[in-house]
């Protein structure tokens, strides 16, 4: 079953009056329960197709379907909250809110969902899971840079979306810590049926997905199959 599908899907930027191709027609499919990394130089397009499967930035061309569902159907309003049940996103910075603790900051997507919900549960819940129980109250500043990376997992996969997009999740980890995210991700991955695309430079960190796609100058360029 696919999760993810794209047709023809182009991005253009114009820059100083200067176009900019940074997708030029790609077509790929995500199968459930699926780990996929998209892979390339600086400048290939891989944040550029991450940010469209997940609805973050809009098409020039092309379609983006999730679940047999076209996100770019629905208006502004419809897709925050389509994002907001079915997709988790990590980034290489983890944009947590500082004023918040870490429980807090957990407790928000579930807040935004569904106000009547056990917020607090859920979010003590998927945090003991990650091994930050012992850091619920405290504020990001006051946490190292794996445990901040791991809250913004738990604030991703709170709300038990069906993909994660995660765009060089491991980029100012030191290795160790690296490796632990992965073990996350392929931990979900295996225990929930959680489908992950993951942007990244590292072919180390490639190496946990059942599916590489080499992007080169807006295009795909290669694909390796594992499966």
């Amino acid at each position: 079953m696919e999760i993810v599908k794209t047709e023809n899907l182009k991005k253009v930027y114009f820059l100083e009056g200067e176009k900019i191709e940074a997708l030029k027609g790609i077509n790929l499919t995500v199968k459930k329960g699926e780990m996929v990394a998209l892979m390339g130089p600086s400048g290939s397009g891989k944040s550029t197709l991450l940010h469209l499967l997940g609805g973050i930035d809009v098409p020039t061309e092309g379609k983006v379907f999730i679940n047999g569902f076209d996100i770019f159907s629905l208006d502004d309003k419809k897709l925050s909250v389509f994002r907001n049940r079915h997709i988790g996103f990590v980034f290489q910075f983890h944009y947590l809110l500082p004023e918040f603790t870490v429980l807090e900051n957990v407790m928000i997507p579930v807040q935004i969902y569904n106000k009547h919900s056990n917020a607090k549960e859920k979010a003590e819940k998927i945090l003991r899971l990650l091994g930050l129980e012992h850091r619920l109250n405290h504020k990001p500043t006051q946490i190292s840079g794996g445990e901040q990376q791991r809250t913004a997992i738990a604030r991703a996969v709170v709300n038990e979306p069906d993909i994660i997009l995660a765009d060089e999740p491991t980029g100012n980890l030191d290795t160790e810590n690296a490796h632990k995210v992965m073990n996350i991700f392929r931990n979900m991955n295996k225990d929930k049926n959680v489908s992950i695309v993951i942007a990244t430079h590292d072919q180390e960190i490639a190496g946990y997905c059942n599916r590489i796609y080499y992007l080169k100058d807006g295009r795909i360029q290669d694909i390796i199959d594992k499966t």
